[in-house]
């Protein structure tokens, strides 16, 4: 397994002087209309790959719809069969039905529509399995695409958002593909073929039947047009609602504790009526379909009707062709409004899919270069030049930042909220790129290291402990999976975890549940401690790692986390300047810049910046 230690400094905002989180953010989805067939064709890619089940597909749709097209001719011949008995009758006397002929034609319907049916069956079988690998495939891409993306892009999108497009957008695209490429077969088949017969039947009232379709095409654009954009709508606010209801479920104890139970409400009513509204008016547009394209068709129903009764009085026509091209007219009329549904399907297939593609399409992380550097033989001397960033143009976080650390040496960053202290350390593993100057590991430029080889480089412990549903062991070697037992406890022991880990139930065997809430958070601490002595990296990256235990556990961790630090590279965000005081560094940072250096009793005998912070705390301790 890659190391993935690294991925615990992932931002809940941007710490270290970029914006914060809280609140869902600007939704992209919608936005930006792509068009119709350019989505389509993209889709169409994706189908690429099983064009050979498409061509069975489109024959086994086309026997089975010709067989479906046959039935309605031979309903006709059985009609003729008793309108001709019922006729010899009148002059007669005598009904005399010819059974055998009648038989014969029923058999042979019977049969028809059976093999039709199970032709049916092996389509629409082939189809789910086809919808359900492109599904399958759009969310492996769009998977391993959140591992491509920079972290920028998260800071301006929801969580919810993403969830929506993996989940909500990729089902809707598997349900339309499924149903509406289906359809869209048959459909044309039972048009065309549907046409063909009636041409046979009678082309006068073919011409007649075919009034209606201008008319049902006029009705399905323009209902296509006013629908289109409130289905783009209801995709977006559909995600707005997920992510503001991701944000309140991992929040929920935040919006307890502050009593925002009414905002979060009040803030979910607003997005909720959003979503309402918009998917009141596509369903209503999109139900308008059905009806309208319907009463077009009756018209045609009623026009077919009185031509054809003129013309079996004139004897131009049969009673049972009469039959049959009704059955045609409808069978030609459904196509017509099962193309208004397909169409409907693929609005909201459409809808998903640009939403899924602008995901798939967003701007990656800069590939690494083919020639990457080595991290073997990597001693730990880290340097800054004149380095500045940004989270947003413009607005710089990090101002003209200079600094040299030896292999070895233990750097301390202290300052104020927002000064830019862990917008350093993210920096430093390629997080965020840097707007200008060079940051150096030994020389070499880390734009030369692959980002895994580089953030193999490093261990972090931080402030925010990250654990998964799984075994304490697990969690322990997640960056390390072939790491023996022994080497595990040997960690634990060193993180002071061991012995809290054998009182509880199967020890390293004990299963974390999905919340890890079933131990306390200074034991994930301390987990997360004993991962890093796993590792055993080359720099290590320390966020206040001893802030979430008590006062007895962290002068063990602090003896432990020295023994760690010794003859590596180290640099510690620090909150609680007391723990600092052996840094053989302290940088002092305010507003992106490093305003004092030095050892801590050097910066106390200055009397400047740091020695206020510092006195500032002790003066907070004292009246504690």
């Amino acid at each position: 397994m890659a190391n993935t230690n690294a991925r615990f400094a992932a931002p809940q905002g941007r710490p270290g002087g970029g914006p914060g989180g809280g609140g869902p953010a600007v939704l992209r989805g919608g936005e930006k209309a792509r068009d119709f067939g350019g989505t389509i064709a993209k889709l169409l890619k994706y189908l690429n790959k099983y064009k050979y089940l498409m061509v069975v597909v489109m024959f086994i749709s086309l026997f089975s719809s010709i067989f479906g097209i046959i039935g309605p001719k031979l309903m006709g011949k059985a009609t003729d069969v008793l309108y001709k008995a019922v006729e010899d009758g009148f002059v007669t006397g005598r009904i005399v039905i010819d059974y055998t002929a009648l038989f014969r034609i029923i058999a042979l319907m019977v049969i028809l529509y059976v093999i039709s049916y199970l032709f049916s069956l092996v389509h629409g079988f082939i189809m789910a399995k086809i919808s359900n690998s492109i599904t399958y495939t759009l969310r492996k891409d769009v998977v391993a695409k959140i591992n491509r993306m920079p972290l920028n892009y998260f800071d301006r999108v929801s969580t919810g958002d993403v969830l929506s497009r993996i989940t909500n957008d990729i089902d809707s695209i598997s349900q339309s593909i499924s149903e509406s490429i289906t359809r869209l077969i048959s459909t044309v088949t039972l048009l065309v073929g549907s046409l063909v017969m009636m041409l046979s039947i009678s082309w006068v009232m073919t011409l007649v039947a075919a009034v209606t379709i201008p008319a049902s095409v006029f009705v399905i654009s323009k209902i296509v047009r006013y629908s289109q954009p409130l289905y783009k709508k209801q995709q977006k606010s559909l995600g707005m609602v997920n992510g503001h209801i991701e944000e309140m479920l991992s929040a929920h104890t935040v919006v307890k504790t502050f009593n925002l139970e009414d905002d979060s409400i009040e803030q979910f009513d607003i997005y909720n009526e959003e979503l309402r509204n918009n998917a009141w008016k596509s369903n209503f547009a999109s139900h308008m379909m059905m009806p309208l394209t319907n009463f077009v068709s009756h018209v045609g129903y009623i026009l077919v009707c009185i031509v054809g009764a003129v013309m079996a009085n004139m004897g131009r026509i049969s009673v049972g062709d009469i039959q049959s091209f009704i059955q045609y007219v409808k069978n030609f009329s459904q196509p017509v409004q099962q193309i208004a549904n397909i169409s409907t399907m693929l609005q909201s297939a459409v809808a998903c899919a640009e939403r899924v593609f602008e995901f798939l399409e967003e701007d990656e992380e800069e590939k690494d270069k083919a020639d990457s550097a080595s991290t073997e033989n990597i001693k730990g001397t880290v340097e800054f030049k004149n380095v500045n960033f940004g989270y947003e143009p413009g607005q710089k976080v990090i101002d003209n930042f200079t600094l040299r650390v030896e292999s070895g040496e233990k750097i301390a960053l202290v300052g104020p909220t927002g000064s830019g202290k862990t917008t350093v350390v993210k920096l430093l593993m390629r997080y965020y790129e840097i707007d200008s100057g060079e940051i150096l590991i030994d020389g070499i430029n880390i734009m030369d290291f692959a980002r895994n080889d580089l953030r193999e480089m490093f261990g972090m412990v931080l402030q925010d402990t990250w654990l998964f549903k799984g075994s304490i062991k697990d969690n322990i070697a997640y960056s390390e999976e072939d790491a023996a037992m022994e080497d595990i406890i040997h960690a634990a022991k060193m993180s002071q975890a061991h012995h809290f880990i054998k009182m509880l139930p199967k020890g390293y065997d004990f299963e974390l549940n999905e919340e890890t809430s079933n131990i306390s958070q200074g034991q994930k601490q301390l987990l997360t401690i004993a991962r890093a002595f796993l590792q055993n990296p080359k720099i290590l990256i320390l966020d206040e790692a001893t802030s979430s235990v008590d006062t007895r556990t962290e002068v063990h961790i602090q003896k432990a986390m020295e023994n760690l630090m010794e003859n590596r590279t180290s640099f510690v965000i620090a909150h609680r300047l007391s723990t600092i005081r052996d840094a053989d560094k302290i940088l002092v940072m305010d507003a992106g810049r490093i305003v004092e250096v030095g050892r801590h009793e050097e910066l106390l005998a200055k009397g400047g910046f740091y020695a206020k912070l510092y006195q500032s705390q002790f003066e907070n301790l004292q009246e504690d």
